[in-house]
């Protein structure tokens, strides 16, 4: 990530210590969950606007006070959050905001964790990150292949479970060949479509 320069200055109201702007963003889990003590901290390092986001439990898509934060944004400016779990849930989507702001020569602040992107530490601590979002999306893949090969070596079925039970695609089977109801009638009784009932058809009689 590139570093963003700021020449240092005097700091006027709504300025961090070098002169670069900062736009705050606060967020709860639950409409009973309070921003106070985020607001608290925003305000006390003078952020010239505060957005705030209310979001059901892991709904992170729900982001409209991010995305006004964002748009706010111009090139010089700083992201400040009370902490970094307020942007992300997880280190990918704390990266993905990084580069974002990296992308509009601005950066990100972490207030608890005195986390900034735009000095060599906070771009140290990125890379970091990304190294750690790395070697988790590695874990994940790998603990998921190993699910999978254990369920399969106790002979669990993977995948999505079949429409039709053995004993339902014999019985329909009975009841289309005899001629006591049409294929389409048979289909509606087991909730599937025609064609899905004359594929588990064919795959009776491969299995006989």
């Amino acid at each position: 990530m590139k570093r963003n320069s700021h020449k240092a200055g005097s700091r006027p109201l709504h300025l961090w210590p070098d002169g670069s702007k900062l736009v705050g963003y606060a967020r709860v889990s639950t409409d009973e969950q309070k921003t106070d003590l985020q607001l608290d901290a925003l305000r006390a390092v003078k952020c010239r606007r505060i957005f705030e986001d209310k979001a059901s439990g892991a709904n992170w898509t729900d982001r409209d006070g991010l995305d006004r934060a964002l748009a706010a944004i111009r090139p010089g400016d700083r992201l400040a959050v009370w902490r970094l779990d307020r942007i992300g849930r997880s280190i990918r989507q704390i990266l993905a905001i990084i580069e974002e702001l990296d992308e509009r020569g601005a950066s990100l602040i972490g207030l608890s964790e005195g986390f900034d992107t735009s000095t060599e530490a906070g771009e140290l601590h990125s890379t970091m990150l990304a190294m750690i979002a790395h070697i988790e999306r590695r874990m994940i893949v790998s603990r998921t292949k190993a699910g999978l090969q254990a369920a399969k070596a106790r002979g669990q079925r993977l995948g999505r479970p079949p429409k039709m039970t053995q004993e339902q695609v014999a019985e329909a089977r009975r009841l289309v060949a005899s001629g006591q109801m049409k294929a389409e009638a048979v289909a509606a009784r087991y909730g599937v479509g025609r064609a899905t009932m004359f594929r588990y058809f064919q795959s009776l009689r491969l299995a006989a």
